[in-house]
Order: structure tokens, then C-alpha cells, then sequence
């Protein structure tokens, strides 16, 4: 499974429609992980005039504490929905059917 990380912040109709098209997503093999940056003055700072933002999480399997995350390119807010399974299949690498 591909683990993903979505910075949001409630009322966002950005982040609302990224969140519609990764539910459409449902048949891929993704962890997504949604994190409010209002709750987190660190992600707050770095995110505010950025969200939404996607990040993969790249682990290192002897020292996980050591992963590490990395933004992917934000598409455009019209982009349907293929055009973000594509970008994911990019970055991510391909899925495996399960």
C-alpha cells in the first residue's frame, strides 16, 4: 500500500475537491493520511498558502523514524480525475492489482 499525506484545513473548496477525486481513487492501494494544518502551527507555517498539498512518504526500512516526505506537484483544480490517478502512478510508482 502507497502512503499518502493530504495537508488541508477545514472550508477549503480546493482541498474539498481534491478530497472528491482521491474518494474516486477508492480502487487503488493508497494510505491517505489527512492532516489539518490548523491543528499544528509547524504544518500551519509551511502549508497556509499552499493547500492542498499531496506528499508521498518515503521510508527507509532499517530506520523509519527516518522517513521522509515530499510534495508532489500540485495539479490544477479542474484536473478530472485520471489526470490524478496518472500523476499518482508517476510519482508513486505503478499499483499492483490486489
Amino acid at each position: 500500500m502507497k502512503k499518502l499525506i493530504f495537508y488541508t484545513k477545514p472550508g477549503c473548496h480546493l482541498c474539498e475537491g481534491l478530497e472528491e477525486k482521491l474518494a474516486q481513487l477508492d480502487h487503488l492501494p493508497l494510505d491517505i493520511e489527512a492532516r489539518d494544518i490548523t491543528q499544528n502551527p509547524v504544518w500551519f507555517a509551511e502549508y497556509q498558502y499552499e493547500i492542498p498539498v499531496l506528499c508521498r512518504l518515503i521510508n527507509h526500512p532499517e530506520t523509519p523514524e527516518l522517513a521522509q516526505e515530499q510534495p508532489l506537484p500540485r495539479l490544477s483544480p479542474r484536473a478530472p480525475v485520471r489526470q490524478l490517478e496518472k500523476m499518482l502512478q508517476t510519482y508513486l510508482g505503478p499499483f499492483e492489482a490486489e
